[in-house]
């Protein structure tokens, strides 16, 4: 047996019928008559035509769940989320939900409401008061799950590991609903590894207005929609799109050293290339430790392509552990 085939084994025989809480993740509520308007003004990525997700059934699909960026005037990201639409009636109005990291859930929540002006809509940030949590598995695994009427679920897109896709839904609910949920290490290590290897960038505090969509991949991850109107950071979004200006992309990489069991590689570490160790070549996007071998660790890295040509490129100083570049799980959009 391979070891990309005794880890996919091992994340099946690891994984539970329960979902684990995702002490990193948080969840923004935005609600209203005009709640879909003023998001299609703010997002990267189109809202509009998004199917109505009710309460006990799961957002699947591009149709059901898409990825956002929300960006600055200067078209760096200020935030990435899923976004879902869940309604509590049929008859109700639209109420929208952001799954978004934590530590920026607050932040993002007021510079949005920021631009409600007259708008009917309504922010809410959740975080304190919701909980989100994660389920991994086969496809019949997550097919199955009975997401709970307190709930909202999203199903997030496969993840690729040897032959084996391993489905993932994400789900928020209220801190008092009596979800049931498991408290285990290995479980969130695990889901942490995967949302790794997906090579779906999540941006966090230490990695706000640091990229420009495309250098992490976002539009080829469908995470931007360059027919939609505009959002603030359009133009620049787009100027880098159809001029070719983007010379940094998202990689996947590995390392491995002893230290790093103690010493987790942070968002925001920077990278440097053997050939010009005076300045960065990029930065750690996300991380995550390899649950079968503690010292071997998974990341996402933001990276000049130019540094990909030759010599070494080392984590977080000029000197330190050489990263191994892996390889993608999907196509570039060429630029």
């Amino acid at each position: 047996m391979t070891n990309n085939t005794q880890n996919q084994q091992n994340w099946l025989n690891n994984h539970s019928s329960l979902p684990s809480i995702l002490p990193d993740w948080g969840c923004i509520q935005i609600e209203g008559a005009d709640a879909a308007g003023f998001l299609q003004n703010q997002l990267t990525n189109s809202v509009l035509g998004l199917n109505r997700t009710m309460p006990g059934s799961k957002a699947y699909g591009f149709s059901g769940a898409r990825l956002v960026g929300y960006c600055s005037p200067k078209g760096r990201l200020l935030a990435s989320a899923w976004l879902g639409l869940f309604p509590s009636t049929n008859e109700s109005e639209d109420r929208f939900a952001l799954f978004i990291s934590k530590d920026i859930a607050a932040s993002t929540a007021k510079r949005l409401s920021m631009y409600v002006l007259r708008s009917k809509v309504k922010m809410t940030d959740l975080s304190a008061s919701w909980s989100v949590a994660g389920l991994y598995g086969t496809d019949q695994t997550i097919s199955s799950y009975q997401s709970s009427e307190q709930s909202i679920a999203l199903r997030m897109p496969d993840v690729l590991v040897g032959t084996q896709s391993i489905a993932r839904l994400l789900l928020a609910f209220p801190n008092q609903s009596p979800i049931e949920t498991q408290d285990s290490g290995t479980a969130l290590n695990i889901w942490n590894e995967l949302e790794v290897l997906s090579a779906i960038p999540r941006i966090v505090a230490a990695t706000q207005e640091q990229f420009v969509p495309q250098m992490i991949n976002f539009e080829s991850v469908a995470g931007v929609d360059f027919k939609k109107g505009c959002y603030p950071g359009q133009e620049i979004v787009a100027r880098s799109q159809y001029r070719g200006a983007i010379k940094r992309r998202l990689q996947l990489a590995n390392v491995i050293d002893s230290e790093l069991d103690q010493n987790p590689i942070m968002p925001g570490t920077e990278i440097f290339h053997s050939k010009d160790s005076d300045q960065p070549a990029g930065m750690v996007v996300l991380s995550s430790q390899d649950h079968a071998d503690p010292a071997r660790t998974t990341l996402q890295i933001e990276c000049k392509l130019e540094a990909l040509e030759n010599g070494d490129i080392h984590l977080g100083s000029p000197t330190g552990p050489v990263l191994q570049i892996d390889s993608l799980p999907y196509p570039l959009i060429e630029i």
